[in-house]
């Protein structure tokens, strides 16, 4: 796999309630050596701009109604193929089908279904998600054949 964007949800995946979840700022970081890192988000709660303040990240408002919809078109533009996608609701579901990779996080906010059955990888969380990124062998390990 030759991939070179990381697109990210935001509100349930990296956030709860609006609020950066602890830890992920570090990881993000890391990340941004490896992957040009885009956040994809509704920002029902106003706060996704300022919670990412200073991290190499590109936001995304996604206006577009269907959200899902919405969701893979931005990730076609980006060619789905090269796309690691994590998120965890319904409207994450399409652009975790189409990239890829697709890893479904089930936090909090718990995960869509029909996510989770999009999905290539299921993660207890964005850290052990985003940590199996940033240590190849554990996602080779669960990939494995």
């Amino acid at each position: 796999m030759r991939i070179k964007h990381l697109v990210l949800d935001y509100n349930g995946t990296l956030a709860l309630d609006g609020k950066l979840l602890p830890g992920v700022q570090e990881l993000i970081t890391a990340l941004a050596l490896r992957f040009e890192i885009h956040v994809l988000t509704a920002d029902m709660h106003s706060s996704c701009t300022r919670e990412l303040s200073g991290l190499p990240v590109k936001i995304a408002v996604i206006a577009g109604n269907p959200e899902d919809a919405a969701k893979l078109a931005y990730v076609r533009t980006l060619g789905a193929a090269s796309c690691i996608c994590i998120g965890n609701g319904m409207n994450d579901r399409l652009m975790l089908a189409a990239c890829g990779l697709g890893i479904v996080v089930v936090g909090d906010e718990c995960a869509a279904l029909r996510a989770c059955l999009a999905a290539d990888i299921v993660a207890p969380g964005i850290i052990q998600a985003l940590g199996l990124l940033k240590n190849e062998k554990r996602l080779l390990a669960t990939l494995r054949n």
